[in-house]
């Protein structure tokens, strides 16, 4: 997949099991109400489909979530059912939207890319849980590419959502793609 960006032709780097890392961020129960351009199931089911395929190629994870004693509620039970051990050791942010930005969580993540510099990362809410720290890291030298898709928008129409692929490629940012058929 090529597309012209910033005067120039890039082409979307190949990601291996070897150099991969993932980021699951805040697919939590009370977060699933945020998303207004999927449904419910549909995102459950993605994020499920992510952990599983992490864990059956044997790709590092970490999960992170935001606030689990207010309104976005606890983790997604399903990524404790997959992922127990990650499930165990989520890092569990205060507040910050850029999760980047948490000292915990970005130690979590260095530890487990362990010198990979190729992340995978899907987060509840596109507009907010990802477009950052997908920023934040491609500018500290990571490839990042975004499962737009293994999340949602509090935007019904993708046309009005800030994580519209095309806006967050056209500022050079992080590739977005599509890992389900629709």
């Amino acid at each position: 997949m090529a597309f012209k960006q910033n005067k120039k032709l890039e082409i979307m780097k190949k990601f291996t099991i070897e150099d991969t890392v993932m980021l699951l961020i805040d697919h939590q129960e009370g977060t699933l109400n945020f998303s207004a351009n999927r449904p419910h199931e549909v995102i459950i089911s993605r994020a499920r489909t992510l952990a599983r395929m992490a864990k059956d190629l044997g790709i590092p994870v970490v999960l992170t979530s935001s606030q689990e004693e207010l309104a976005q509620g606890p983790l997604l039970k399903d990524m404790e059912e997959i992922l127990p051990q990650q499930f165990a050791e989520r890092v569990k942010r205060q507040g910050i939207t850029n999760a980047w930005d948490d000292k915990e969580f970005k130690a979590a993540v260095l530890k487990a890319a362990d010198g990979r510099k190729n992340v995978v990362m899907a987060g509840l809410t596109n507009d907010v849980c990802i477009v950052w720290p997908a920023i934040s890291m491609q500018e500290e030298g990571f490839d990042v590419q975004v499962v737009i898709d293994g999340g949602g928008s509090p935007a019904r129409s993708p046309k009005t959502s800030p994580a519209k692929p095309g806006k967050v490629r056209a500022c050079g940012r992080p590739q977005s793609v599509s890992l389900f058929p629709s």
